[in-house]
């Protein structure tokens, strides 16, 4: 394998805006601001969203009207006799 041609692996902890929790892992990415957790440097980086945050991943449940597009397939689509 060819040398120092892969990236430098750093610890970083993203930090969610809008709940504050935060996710301690590694990545190639890096910030200047740099925070010490159980005497282990982490770079900070904030994130607007995160898996903490977004739906998709929380499992809330959105409301979807699906009556109206029942009744409208099954007008367009039923056989008229």
């Amino acid at each position: 394998m060819k040398k120092d041609i892969h990236p430098k692996l750093n610890n970083v902890s993203f930090v969610d805006v809008s709940t504050g929790k935060k996710f301690l892992t590694k990545s190639t990415t890096g910030s200047k601001k740099v925070e010490s957790l159980d005497g282990v440097d982490f770079q900070v980086l904030v994130r607007d969203v995160t898996m903490d945050s977004h739906p998709a991943y929380t499992g809330e449940k959105r409301f979807v009207d699906t009556a109206g597009r029942v009744e409208k397939f099954q007008s367009k689509f039923s056989r008229k006799r």
